[in-house]
């Protein structure tokens, strides 16, 4: 089998640059359209695209269910298949439209990628996806080490991704000068914060308790003072690594670079979560504990839509459809007491949603 096809990656090469330069898409993308891609040549035995029929699409897609996945043994899922299906459908429809492929590559046979409506509706349904209780995230942050200046910087992050529910890749972009403690504010500026479609939104600091907010400026007040920290520095600085007293390798101190990804974010919140026998909970997942205490709080439509506006959306739906998910636990008890509301007193109703709302939380604790 041939292992490289030179116009195949001439082809390759220029989608690349269209996804990036014409459609804008990011680095994470353009991979997983490589990744798909790379698939369908290894079954075709990398035949020129021009020789594309739809033969092959459907060929592909009995080939892709019966593959395993490589770290489970198991089929794969109906995600990756829908994925995969989509990023090449995308793919040939394009080259169906280049110059020298329009004769030999029909739009249309680029359709017989698609998945079943079964499959696909399969793939894109939403699930419940876990999230803390903000009991739990504070203690977690209460149990975390404050000795070195390591430990303080990574307490300082759990606490500040809880105050502002800014995703991973903001808090290690975020510079000090981003930050308005006076106001509580954290500016996103997309010029230099890597936020989710370099998108530039304020996000003023949400009411999670003193706790948080006295860690983080502790923590900015170490940096200017102890480290000569300047508002263009980094917030959260990468380490210094080398050796330690027993020769092991091992961070030393602070640095004045930013990091270059968010494993060490992803870490810093699986080792805090296990300290306290928790299970492991992404920083993405804060955003969820937020939009809950946004319920707990019953917050007016004035509110929630200041609420959401943290969070970087312009619509409250979005809040509600991204982060607003009820656990199965927590839709039978509201729609309890939504039953007992009509059929007992306002009074008594009011006191019963209090109590279940209690009980829910002690769940969560």
């Amino acid at each position: 089998m041939p292992r490289y096809n030179a116009e195949n990656e001439r082809l390759k090469h220029d989608y690349r640059a269209h996804m990036r330069e014409a459609l804008g898409r990011s680095e994470a993308t353009l991979d997983a359209a490589a990744a798909a891609i790379d698939r369908f040549q290894e079954h075709t035995g990398r035949k020129p695209f021009k020789r594309f029929r739809r033969e092959q699409a459907i060929s592909f897609k009995r080939y892709l269910a019966e593959q395993k996945n490589a770290a489970t043994g198991k089929p794969l899922s109906k995600q990756t298949l829908y994925a995969t299906a989509k990023g090449l459908r995308a793919f040939f429809e394009w080259l169906s439209r280049e110059p020298g492929y329009r004769q030999s590559v029909h739009f249309s046979d680029a359709s017989y990628f698609n998945v079943s409506e079964n499959d696909a509706r399969i793939a894109t349904a939403a699930r419940e996806r876990p999230a803390p209780s903000l009991d739990q995230v504070l203690r977690v942050i209460d149990a975390m080490a404050a000795t070195t200046p390591i430990e303080r910087r990574d307490r300082a992050i759990v606490a500040f991704t809880l105050l502002t529910g800014a995703r991973d890749s903001a808090v290690i972009t975020a510079r000090l000068k981003h930050l308005d403690l006076a106001k509580g504010r954290f500016l996103q500026d997309a010029r230099e914060v890597k936020t989710k479609r370099a998108k530039t939104f304020t996000t003023v600091f949400f009411p999670v308790g003193e706790e948080p907010s006295r860690i983080v400026i502790d923590w900015i007040e170490e940096l200017r003072r102890d480290h000569s920290f300047g508002p263009d520095d980094p917030l959260f600085p990468a380490p210094r690594m080398g050796l330690d007293d027993n020769c092991h390798f091992a961070p030393l101190g602070l640095t004045r670079d930013p990091w270059a990804s968010t494993a060490a974010v992803r870490g810093i919140f699986r080792r805090g979560f296990e300290a306290v026998g928790l299970p492991y909970f992404n920083p993405h997942s804060i955003r969820k504990t937020l939009m809950r205490l946004g319920y707990d709080l019953e917050l007016t439509p004035r509110e929630m839509k200041a609420w959401s506006l943290g969070f970087g959306h312009e619509s409250v739906l979005t809040s509600f459809g991204s982060y607003g998910g009820l656990t199965l636990d927590e839709q039978a008890a509201t729609m309890r007491a939504i039953t007992l509301r009509h059929a007992a007193g306002e009074d008594d109703a009011e006191a019963l949603l209090s109590r279940l709302s209690a009980a829910i939380a002690k769940r969560r604790a």
